[in-house]
């Protein structure tokens, strides 16, 4: 089995601090790994949020996940302060592949990396739709 190539801190254009739960923990003592699928999804979100990318109660167009895939690297647990890390790798037409780090604070190598692949659509037929401009200025910001 080959080893995946990390990525580190200075590789990553957008930060945001993640407080791990009690109710993250499993059985093992260590924070399950269920729970980054929600980290990556708080990451990307706060970020368009934030940019002003995304309206997720009364926008016209939705990001839908249709992909997503994550590497673990190292354990953390409860009460770890992490870090959230956002870059984005490709912007088509309707939809964006976004890359994510999960850091222990001040730590340069990530616990997890992975990916996650939103398809843009038109919130009431589903069908896919153009990113807005807003929004790709937002993910130009992060492009690398």
């Amino acid at each position: 089995m080959t080893e995946t190539k990390k990525s580190p801190r200075t590789a990553y254009k957008h930060f945001t601090p993640i407080q791990t739960r009690w109710a993250d923990n499993d059985i093992y003592g260590h924070v399950n790994n269920v729970a980054y699928y929600g980290f990556f999804d708080t990451i990307v979100n706060e970020y368009l949020i934030s940019a002003g990318a995304l309206d997720i109660h009364e926008g016209a167009v939705i990001g839908l996940v249709v992909e997503t895939q994550c590497n673990y690297f190292a354990p953390v647990s409860f009460p770890d302060e992490l870090e959230g890390a956002l870059r984005v790798a490709h912007i088509g037409n309707s939809s964006v592949r976004y890359e994510i780090g999960v850091f222990k604070q001040n730590d340069d190598a990530p616990v997890a990396e992975g990916h996650f692949i939103h398809v843009y659509v038109d919130r009431e037929t589903r069908r896919p739709a153009k990113l807005l401009d807003v929004l790709r200025a937002a993910l130009e910001k992060i492009s690398s």
